[in-house]
């Protein structure tokens, strides 16, 4: 299940996970600037932007915002199957990083002022 962190997730479909590799996923697509498909234990799939998740709490869950509006969505982590990175990624290749770099550039081609 190895994912390189450099790289974006738009794609990726760790397959069935539980226990510390559900949790692992969970954290990727709560970090991922896209929609994600939600695969319950029931096989029923429901497609959102994974807004919030909660571990610290009796019964861990997420909460997505339906692709097709309405309702937010509560799942339990028991009721998870997998999840699969099917949006795009709005983030991929504007990491902090590469912002960064593009102002620095910027300032180094302006003259610099006071001379």
């Amino acid at each position: 299940m190895a994912v390189e962190q450099e790289r974006s997730l738009e794609g990726w479909d760790p397959g069935v996970v539980d226990g510390p590799e559900l949790a692992f996923v969970i954290e990727r697509a709560f970090d991922y600037r896209g929609d994600v498909t939600l695969v319950r234990r029931d096989g029923r799939e429901i497609v959102g932007y994974l807004f919030n998740r909660d571990v610290d709490v009796p019964e861990p869950f997420v909460q997505l915002f339906p692709r097709d509006g309405g309702e937010t969505v509560r799942i339990s982590y028991t009721d998870i199957a997998s999840i699969r990175f099917t949006g795009r990624d709005t983030a991929a290749g504007n990491s902090y990083a590469a912002w960064l770099r593009s102002r620095e550039a910027l300032k180094a081609s302006k003259p610099a002022s006071g001379a």
